[in-house]
């Protein structure tokens, strides 16, 4: 789609696009190691000038097993596995993270698109994958925030699927169980919505049958702020206003040529805050 509309487009993964494009460039990428990624974000930046667009969407199925009984020689229980963690959620992180330091100095900023899941928002009986596709929205919330309050201009959405056709879930295995499928294109516009349109921030797209819904701003959070006392901050509104204050007493003090002050104990109490 995006090649449709005059993008070009570097794409990393382990394996070739199944496409060819004079505007598509392919850089072979490990996603779960830190030097492939910062490689693939160097080489589109020096084959482009600039990076506008990232797109976090690499994921793998459940891989633990939380009830296997499983020992290794000492005859002690075998660590489950997380390899969906560090490609579903890790590498995501790692993704933004080096979107951010590619992008915050461009003059138009950037945005970036993170995939995250049906299960971001609703229970999914694959632990590892539902834990790491919440992981993924959280970590949008709490870093839009953060880039908001830096005045860093890129913006952070996230596009959750339903069930859709991929080589992780075949079409036959979802019709047979009786749930609604959708294909990959079904779910394209979403993540070139949130790309295009650069009044959208902090969103959630949730894609089903190729049916599209905003659900962050229009159910999520409501859903969430429902259940505070009548005119209460949200958590959020609470730790920006702590930061602000934090902020505003540390330039008192360098100042007043100060430094162990009022600031140092709101940094103490900042820190152990949960």
């Amino acid at each position: 789609m995006l090649l449709k509309h005059g993008a070009s487009v570097v794409v990393g993964d382990l394996n070739p696009p199944t496409i060819t494009h004079t505007s598509l460039t392919f850089h072979r990428t490990d996603v779960t190691s830190w030097s492939d990624l910062t490689n693939l974000f160097k080489e589109a930046k020096r084959s482009h000038n600039s990076i506008d667009h990232v797109f976090a969407n690499a994921g793998i199925t459940g891989r633990a097993d939380y009830l296997a009984e499983s020992l290794d020689e000492q005859g002690d229980l075998l660590e489950p596995s997380f390899l969906n963690f560090d490609i579903n959620l890790r590498a995501v992180v790692n993704t933004v993270t080096l979107a951010i330091h590619h992008m915050r100095h461009q003059p138009t900023g950037g945005d970036v698109v993170m995939t995250g899941s049906a299960s971001s928002f609703q229970p999914l009986c694959t632990p590892d994958y539902n834990s790491s596709k919440h992981g993924v929205l959280g970590f949008m919330r709490g870093l839009k925030s953060l880039l908001q309050l830096s005045g860093i201009p890129i913006r952070l959405n996230v596009i959750t699927p339903g069930w859709t056709e991929t080589a992780l879930f075949p079409r036959e295995m979802i019709i047979a169980a009786g749930g609604s499928i959708q294909t990959s294109a079904d779910v394209a516009p979403s993540a070139a919505l949130l790309m295009a349109d650069r009044t959208r921030s902090g969103q959630v797209i949730y894609s089903e049958e190729a049916r599209l819904w905003e659900i962050e701003e229009a159910v999520l959070l409501p859903a969430a702020l429902s259940t505070h006392i009548p005119g209460a901050q949200s958590l959020d509104e609470t730790l920006i206003s702590a930061i602000k204050v934090i902020e505003a007493a540390a330039a008192k003090e360098a100042a007043q040529g100060s430094t162990d002050g009022e600031s140092q104990a709101l940094k103490v109490n900042l820190v152990t805050f949960n």
